[in-house]
Order: structure tokens, then C-alpha cells, then sequence
């Protein structure tokens, strides 16, 4: 009795490697299968004097996407990961500042800030620029802009706001504020922010 046990016991711990081993096998055939159809890749850093360096990424021509005129090679500048700050190179093509400007010019007005117990805009001496709102999705460039800022950002275009621009004329200021909303009335219309994207239209 006791050998018989003996054998099973052999032939199941064979039976459990041999299936380990299988599995291996065939995972490593599945990975060299996606690696081959280019659909997984490892991360490979040409760059042998960083090879662990986040601070910067660049982006491929292919992921240049849709957008008025050319912009220049772009690639993303780390500041900070906690909170996250990045800097996006080349993010508008100088056309893009173009139209955002003559669009925007007509329409400027004095810049206003949110009341917190009523949620509606007043003015303030906190902010001395002046601005305007463009509608989400106003047009194609407008909407090309927008999912460049959803691609980026990661998050949807509809959780996006519609785009402001803004002029500030030498000695004309922001002072220091949060950019998310302290009243009530704004987080039940429209939600909290979650993130900030600031072009500089030069």
C-alpha cells in the first residue's frame, strides 16, 4: 500500500510540473507572437547616459495627430510627477496661436473671477487681464485642439471645459489661486477640475 501511495503521489507532483512548464511555454510563445506583430514592445532607451531618466518624452511623428499648420518636434518636459507638472513642446502650431488670437480679439472683455457662495462671476482686483470663452467644439480646429488636450491629458473631451483665452497687458495679473472650485453651484454643474492646460499663444 504505502508504494502505490508513493507513485501517485510522484506522478501527480510530475503531472503539476509538467503542467507549470506547459503554461510557461505557452505564454512565452503568446509574447513572442505579440512582440513579433508589433502589438506589445519592451521599452527600450536608445539614450545609454540616461537609461532611467523620465524627465522627458518625444513624441513620434505618427502621434503628431491632426491640427493647423506643422508643429515642431514635440516632446513632453517633466517639472514634477507629485503634483504632476508637465511642459508640452510644440504642443499648437504657430497658425494655431493665429487663429485662437483673431478669433478671440473681438470678443475680449474684462477678466472675472467665481463668487464662492453664489457660483456666478464678479469682478475682482485679484485679476486684471481680459478674456473671452470659446464653445466646446466650436469648430474643427477648436475641436482638433481639444482632443490633442484629451490625448495628453488622458482624460475625455467631454469632461473638458470649453477654451478660454486670455490677454494680459504688462503690469495686468492672476494673484496666487487653486484652480478648482470651492462652491457648490460649480461642482453640481459641471463637476470639479481635475487637471489645468495652459497654451501660451506666442
Amino acid at each position: 500500500m504505502a508504494k502505490v501511495r508513493h507513485s501517485r503521489l510522484q506522478a501527480r507532483k510530475w503531472s503539476t510540473v509538467t503542467l507549470v512548464l506547459s503554461m510557461l511555454f505557452m505564454l512565452s510563445v503568446v509574447l513572442l507572437m505579440l512582440l513579433g506583430l508589433g502589438i506589445f514592445s519592451l521599452p527600450i532607451n536608445n539614450d545609454d547616459s540616461a537609461p532611467n531618466d523620465l524627465t522627458s518624452y518625444r513624441r513620434m511623428a505618427s502621434e503628431r495627430g491632426k491640427g493647423l499648420g506643422k508643429r515642431g518636434e514635440q516632446w513632453t518636459e517633466v517639472l514634477s510627477w507629485e503634483p504632476r507638472a508637465f511642459i508640452y513642446h510644440n504642443f499648437l502650431s504657430k497658425e494655431e496661436c493665429e487663429y485662437l488670437i483673431n478669433l478671440a480679439k473681438p470678443h475680449m472683455v474684462k477678466s472675472t473671477v467665481v463668487d464662492s457662495k453664489t457660483g456666478k462671476s464678479k469682478d475682482s482686483r485679484v485679476r486684471t487681464s481680459s478674456g473671452m470663452f470659446l464653445r466646446r467644439g466650436q469648430d474643427k480646429i477648436i475641436r482638433d485642439i481639444e482632443n490633442r488636450i484629451a490625448d495628453y491629458s488622458f482624460i475625455p473631451v467631454e469632461h473638458g471645459e470649453g477654451l478660454q483665452v486670455l490677454h494680459y497687458e504688462v503690469g495686468q495679473k492672476y494673484d496666487a489661486h487653486f484652480d478648482y472650485f470651492l462652491d457648490e453651484f460649480n461642482t453640481k454643474n459641471g463637476g470639479q477640475r481635475m487637471a489645468t492646460m495652459l497654451m501660451y499663444l506666442c
